[in-house]
């Protein structure tokens, strides 16, 4: 069985239990203590184990990005011309998800007892998270995003501080000569690499650590968290609907001069690999051969801005990020002014790009956003167990911003014409 399948039952079974106790037998005292004292710290393990990797996996991520733009220089307009689209593109899918979230605000509603039994299940880092939360806008949260310790930020999950830190340190290798560069960048690759692997092991316990988390939580609130949590679901889904087929359909036809319904066609065998794989990276082979095959793309443009925008466009991505983390304030009724959520925006694009291609690789880093917004990274375990789908959905709009990120370098940068693409040719298997 599939881990993916073993999650979902994790999640169906540990809600249709904690209903079940908390509406038929009004969760008697046995409950609470196999809640208390086996699913919540089962639960709490599996996030512990996620969270330990955060501060590591954050740093080398994004040195080493940033780090890896070195070759961006010698290839110069390219370059520039792909960066500026991933990062305006990811920021254009970001506040999408931040206007739906705050039109439809699926996370109010809970009546107040159950929303301080929300409250108290996860107290302490509520508590914690919100006295260190951020700054009211202005001189002295910009000064503050510089930190005077890069050690002390990674201690205190200063992740703003540390983030900055890490753009500048990364910068910084790609300013310096190539051979003292070269092992530092190979030991943070393979400081990165283990970093993904004690995530694919925290990930075996998924299925466990999700029945636990969602059995705690149902069996406290009943229905009432679940009608939230599918409320939560529709706007992450709708806000990439709009995204995908709706942004990304004018960003094709003015920035690339192709029609949205040619463009689609032709990506039909990307779009089922990365909803079936739920990786960008697994979907990258694909996504190259048809952007040279079926949109006649150029290869030195398709070889170039996919890799790169297999790490760094992260559409789907930070609107998943900032539908969840303004979902998750609701529900713990944390409020954000306009300027935190600005911060939650660029900590969205910021975090999307430094993460991981693989299945379920957006999780740790969402807990930064959460983290540098004030609100508890713990609550993750509240939607972890639809991530499966979402994952799919969003891995799909990341390529899709892929290719038409192909599309615009190429029409831009070479003489490829969007004429050439014709819509009568059936897509290659």
């Amino acid at each position: 069985m599939k881990l993916h399948t073993k999650i979902l039952l994790g999640l169906l079974l540990g809600a249709a239990l904690g209903t079940s106790a908390n509406v038929f037998a009004h969760n008697p005292p046995w409950v609470q203590w196999f809640a208390t004292n086996v699913a919540s710290p089962v639960g709490q393990i599996f996030l512990r184990l996620l969270l330990m990797t955060v501060i590591p996996l954050v740093f080398c991520s994004i040195v080493l990005g940033v780090a890896g733009l070195g070759d961006i220089r010698k290839v110069g307009r390219v370059g520039i011309r792909s960066i500026s689209y991933f990062l305006i593109s990811t920021a254009i899918s970001a506040t999408i998800g931040i206007v739906l979230v705050n039109a439809a605000r699926p996370g109010e509603g809970l009546p107040p007892a159950l929303r301080d039994q929300l409250m108290a299940a996860y107290q302490s880092q509520v508590q914690g998270l919100q006295a260190g939360g951020p700054s009211k806008f202005g001189v002295d949260m910009l000064v503050n995003f510089f930190p005077r310790n890069p050690i002390q930020a990674a201690a205190s999950m200063d992740m703003i501080g540390l983030i900055v830190f890490s753009l500048i340190f990364g910068a910084a290798l790609t300013l310096i000569p190539e051979e003292k560069a070269k092992p530092v960048i190979r030991v943070l690759d393979a400081v990165g690499e283990a970093i993904v692997k004690i995530i694919g092991m925290a990930m075996r316990l998924a299925p466990y650590g999700v029945f636990g988390l969602i059995f705690y939580v149902t069996s406290r609130l009943g229905l009432d968290i679940v009608r939230k949590l599918g409320a939560y679901v529709v706007v992450v889904i709708l806000g990439l609907l709009l995204h995908g087929l709706g942004s990304l359909s004018v960003l094709v036809r003015v920035a690339g001069g192709l029609r949205p319904t040619v463009f689609f066609s032709r990506i039909r065998d990307s779009i089922v690999t990365a909803f079936s794989t739920s990786s960008s990276n697994a979907t990258l082979p694909t996504n190259i051969a048809v952007a040279e095959q079926e949109l006649k793309i150029p290869p030195e443009i398709a070889g170039f801005v996919l890799p790169l925008g297999s790490t760094m466009c992260m559409n789907g991505t930070a609107l998943f990020e900032g539908v969840t983390v303004l979902f998750l304030a609701q529900l713990f009724g944390i409020s954000l002014d306009l300027p935190t959520q600005m911060v939650v925006i660029v900590m969205s694009v910021i975090t999307a790009v430094g993460a991981a291609g693989v299945p379920g690789g957006s999780l740790p880093l969402l807990m930064v956003v959460l983290g540098s917004v004030g609100v508890p990274p713990e609550g993750i375990g509240v939607v972890l167990g639809v991530d499966r789908i979402l994952d799919m959905c969003r891995t799909t709009v990341n390529v899709v911003g892929d290719l038409t990120a192909a599309v615009y370098v190429a029409r831009t940068e070479t003489e490829w014409d969007p004429r050439s693409v014709s819509s009568d040719v059936k897509v290659a298997a």
